[in-house]
């Protein structure tokens, strides 16, 4: 009998390192990515479910990297545009903001439908607001816009926030809490850079909020009635206009638009980039500007130190 129990206990203790081996194999493999992120590198995977509970929708990953060696300088927020995935997001531009010092958030969020999915034609009609309102929404969480059904604790800036919190508790390796001031982001510590939707996020952000400094990847184009940009893009912005950035590729259909936005928000001429290098077979012009490598000295232009 008793050496049936000793048995017994060998197997369980057998099995449980065993798991502990497997699970501890699992974390090195969300750690790490060394062909991109060499050590001392770091790179996360934090599902937004196990930053605050009530998150269901567009519960993939974010996606974190930093060099723990760094000055702590800014954060870096990007934000996907439509049909994002953040583990999927530009890693080579993510690798050269973490080389410029940078700490850096792809946030998962809850990108579809997108605005131009949804404000035009009579809901355009109906109210011209359309497209602010629904920004104001997935951004911030106010519900008083009824046509997308994203809850309060779905936006952008709880999500954000959550991430900040939960870094803070769980990797001592880096001062999340520096990015957070009274239980809210920080802003004037962090960076904002989003693609397509993403851009529009950022800018609309960079408007009401004193950021660092945000970078526009061809962020949309928003209307208020038939050709005619959205009213919000002219709103006064909290952030110094020297530190907007915007960029697009001058194949993109949308070019046009796009420019006059980044005319209508103020930014430099000289902080415009028409990215022209030729777009590989089978990939769009649109979201070049943020995976083709050989804009990266532009890309350094455009993150500044991040430290």
């Amino acid at each position: 009998m008793a050496c049936r129990t000793e048995h017994r206990y060998s197997a369980m203790k057998n099995h449980l390192l065993l798991t502990v081996l497997f699970l501890s194999q699992c974390v090195c493999s969300f750690a790490q990515e060394p062909g991109l992120f060499p050590a001392p590198n770091t790179v996360l995977e934090v599902k937004p479910s196990a930053t605050d509970p009530r998150i269901e929708k567009a519960d993939t990953p974010h996606f974190v990297a930093y060099d723990p060696s760094n000055e702590q300088g800014k954060l870096l927020l990007f934000i996907p545009g439509t049909n994002g995935i953040a583990l999927k997001g530009p890693k080579n531009l993510f690798y050269t903001a973490v080389r410029q010092g940078y700490a850096v958030i792809n946030l998962s969020y809850i990108n579809t439908p997108a605005i131009a999915r949804i404000c035009k034609g009579d809901a355009l009609v109906a109210n011209s607001d359309c497209a602010k309102e629904f920004r104001n929404r997935r951004v911030y969480g106010d519900t008083t816009f009824k046509l997308i059904d994203d809850r309060p604790y779905d936006a952008i800036v709880n999500r954000l926030t959550k991430l900040l919190e939960y870094l803070s508790e769980n990797d001592k390796n880096w001062d999340w809490g520096r990015y957070l001031e009274d239980g809210e982001p920080k802003w004037s510590k962090i960076a904002l850079a989003g693609q397509s939707q993403g851009g529009g996020m950022s800018a609309f952000i960079a408007k009401t909020h004193e950021v660092a400094r945000v970078i526009d990847f061809s962020g949309g184009w928003d209307y208020s009635s038939k050709d005619k940009i959205a009213k919000w893009y002219f709103q006064e912005s909290k952030t110094p206009l020297d530190r907007w950035y915007g960029t697009y590729h001058v194949e993109e259909p949308t070019a046009a638009t796009i420019v006059e936005t980044y005319r209508a928000m103020g930014i430099p001429e000289d902080h415009i980039y028409a990215f022209d290098l030729e777009v590989p077979e089978g990939k769009r012009a649109h979201s070049n500007g943020v995976r083709n490598t050989g804009y990266r000295d532009q890309w350094i232009a455009l993150l500044g130190k991040g430290n």
